[in-house]
């Protein structure tokens, strides 16, 4: 048996096996980063602008005096649905996340572009990502058929999740970490966004000198608002835990109003909200330019 396995033959028909199946995975990463592929990526880049545009629209909104709105993206939803074709549009906006999570899901399974790409740093974030944007895609689409938010307002939905947690045995610990890592991805973004760091993954050879200013504007300024509100949230969270008071914990759109209430009055909140806006702009640059 040892024998006929060092014969010659069988060790052809082992090298063939092997360059079959290497082949095969080479294909399976091919197409994962194909033209399907990437249609899907810059689809789900649109969609996240689509959302970001209208959050921050509404926050604007919300700091000029019309405190009826809801600025997270249920309340986005409700806008775009009272468009017209709202229903197309919010299809549109739920199949272009659908896009963003395949995108990611081919980043996990096959690796991103760059040269550490297929790390397992990078496939672990790139699986969070794709778990958190079938969660959104989920929920836009649900809207779509029934025209009602499910699970109430994103500060519903916290105040709701962070009372469940903390009823469990160690809660108030998974709470205080929840926060503590929500800050610290807050602070992430931002200075990643403050340094630029989303040019390694653009394009910039086929942008002139003009866009290459107007996209870096959009990217730091929207990066550094949508860091500050992450890492704001995540303030909230740890002072839940820290107090044993889920109320503490605020979604979106409570985050948003509270920097309406310091000192710097409603211009902080305008500018967070134009922050959002403009990275929501970035965002159809990346869908534009972005590496894939």
């Amino acid at each position: 048996m040892d024998a006929a396995r060092g014969h010659p033959h069988s060790r052809e028909v082992d090298m063939n096996t092997s360059a079959m199946a290497q082949g095969g995975r080479f294909r399976a990463r091919r197409m994962a980063r194909g033209s399907v592929t990437e249609g899907a990526a810059r689809a789900g880049f649109a969609a996240r602008g689509v959302i970001y545009l209208l959050v921050g629209a509404l926050a604007l909104q919300i700091a000029f005096g019309d405190t009826g709105r809801q600025a997270d993206r249920g309340g986005a939803l409700q806008e775009l649905a009272q468009k017209p074709f709202g229903a197309v549009l919010l299809w549109a906006l739920g199949i272009g996340l659908v896009g963003m999570a395949l995108w990611r899901l081919s980043e996990a399974l096959f690796g991103s572009v760059g040269k550490d790409g297929r790390s397992a740093r990078k496939r672990l974030m790139a699986t969070v990502r794709c778990a958190f944007y079938v969660f959104v895609a989920y929920s836009v689409l649900t809207f779509a058929i029934s025209r009602h938010q499910s699970g109430g307002s994103s500060d519903q939905q916290s105040r709701d999740a962070t009372a469940m947690v903390l009823e469990i045995p160690g809660g108030q610990w998974l709470v205080g970490a929840a926060g503590i890592g929500i800050v610290v991805a807050g602070g992430w973004i931002a200075v990643r966004a403050v340094l630029r760091k989303y040019h390694d993954k653009l394009r910039l050879g086929q942008m002139s000198h003009r866009t290459r200013q107007l996209v870096d504007v959009t990217g730091v300024a929207g990066g550094a608002a949508r860091g500050l509100v992450f890492a704001v949230a995540g303030v909230f969270a740890v002072s839940a835990a820290v107090d044993y008071e889920p109320d503490k914990a605020k979604g979106l759109d409570d985050t948003l109003r509270t920097f309406a209430d310091t000192p710097l009055g409603p211009w902080l909140l305008v500018c967070v909200a134009a922050g959002l806006v403009l990275f929501g702009v970035f965002s159809f640059a990346m869908a534009r330019w972005r590496r894939v």
